[in-house]
């Protein structure tokens, strides 16, 4: 017998379906250990048995979830059976679901599928990182009505429903592949997801929608001039070479990173919730650069380009924030090699630095676990 009771990882699977439609089996890493979310929960729930609410304690005899596609494409999706399920444990979630995926009516077009993934897999990072993105528990947003409530504690909303606050001739004609956006105490990201391809940039599209979350974020969130994005995806390379063929016509004026100056990659796997976590601390960036430097090494000024703090002879640069629009920046103005650059960065971004910075650069290893112990964050599963 299954128990459906708040918390439990039945629970909060049937949850996070509700509000993704489906899920690629690949994103289990981010919401917990894969092999026992996928060898043992999915699978035990394929199965037709006895599911118990604990809201009511009535029982119901069906599978919780269907699991189709090839192998490295795979989708998990609701049973049918488990709508009644649903709506029982959270009439919200039944109802969004209901609303938002047809009744229950999936495309097997492979457009509608990865559209769906790359959603499911901004949601799974969320739930990861213990960020809120259930609707019905975030505080409603208007780009008329003042609302101005600083956010106490970061949220994430889905871009189909932000896209309900956009005019009808905005959502008919603008094209965006952004899947959300995210507000943290002081600031906010839009959210994108390359997944483990370059991603399509449309500049007239995106800066309608940045319009948009300007004037949502001001009224709603305090916030001005969001100008920062999460770029999601399987590798670092991938999805700097996003940044690199959004230029249009090869004008960096169309450029990614011309309209987002702070572009923070997130991987898709367990390290993307702990880096989230870090990057929704009220004034996280000055906590991390505090944790590495003492007021001495700090850069003073301005100077030729972006580093961070001097040791002896060298420039030392932190991609501890996972910036790849900085890192951009920083390769295009050290060309020359004329100066001594050491960068620091955890042990799954190196391999991407020595390949993209070259081998004049001085890497430096930071352990994750101890930005997370000097930022004092508690980190809630580490997958091994």
């Amino acid at each position: 017998m299954v128990n459906v009771k708040a918390g439990s990882q039945v629970y909060q699977l049937l949850q996070l379906l509700a509000y993704a439609g489906e899920l690629p089996t690949s994103c289990l890493a981010m919401i917990g250990n894969e092999r026992v979310w996928k060898e043992k929960l999915i699978h035990r729930l394929e199965s037709v048995q006895d599911v118990r609410c604990s809201t009511s304690g009535e029982i119901y005899q069906t599978s919780l979830v269907t699991v189709s596609g090839i192998r490295g494409k795979r989708t998990i999706r609701l049973s049918r059976g488990a709508l009644s399920v649903l709506r029982e444990m959270d009439t919200h979630a039944h109802q969004y679901y209901m609303d938002a995926f047809g009744r229950h009516n999936f495309s097997g077009d492979i457009r509608h599928i990865d559209r769906n993934h790359r959603v499911a897999e901004g949601l799974a990072l969320c739930h990861g990182a213990e960020i809120t993105y259930q609707p019905h528990m975030l505080p409603e947003l208007s780009k008329t009505k003042k609302i101005r409530e600083l956010p106490a504690s970061p949220r994430f909303y889905i871009a189909r429903d932000i896209k309900q606050l956009g005019d009808e001739e905005l959502n008919k004609t603008s094209y965006t592949r952004y899947i959300g956006a995210l507000f943290y105490p002081g600031g906010g990201y839009i959210m994108y997801n390359t997944r483990n391809a370059s991603m399509k940039w449309s500049i007239s599209g995106e800066l309608k929608m940045v319009e948009l979350l300007d004037e949502i974020a001001r009224m709603s969130a305090g916030l001005d001039n969001i100008r920062s994005a999460l770029l999601l995806g399987s590798d670092a390379g991938t999805a700097l070479q996003s940044i690199l063929d959004s230029a249009l016509n090869r004008n960096k004026a169309c450029r990614m990173d011309h309209t987002f100056p702070q572009t923070h990659f997130v991987p898709l796997n367990a390290d993307g919730p702990r880096l989230l976590k870090i990057l929704t601390l009220p004034d996280w960036n000055e906590k991390l650069l505090t944790a590495l430097f003492n007021n001495s090494q700090r850069r003073q000024g301005f100077g030729n380009f972006e580093y961070d703090a001097v040791a002896g002879e060298r420039f030392v640069y932190s991609h501890l924030d996972s910036d790849l629009a900085r890192l951009i920046r920083l390769k295009e103005a050290v060309k020359d090699d004329l100066h001594q650059i050491e960068v620091l960065g955890y042990p799954w971004q190196l391999q991407f630095l020595r390949e993209y910075l070259g081998p004049s650069v001085v890497l430096t290893p930071i352990e994750m676990n101890d930005v997370e112990a000097a930022l004092h964050l508690e980190v809630v599963f580490v997958s091994s």
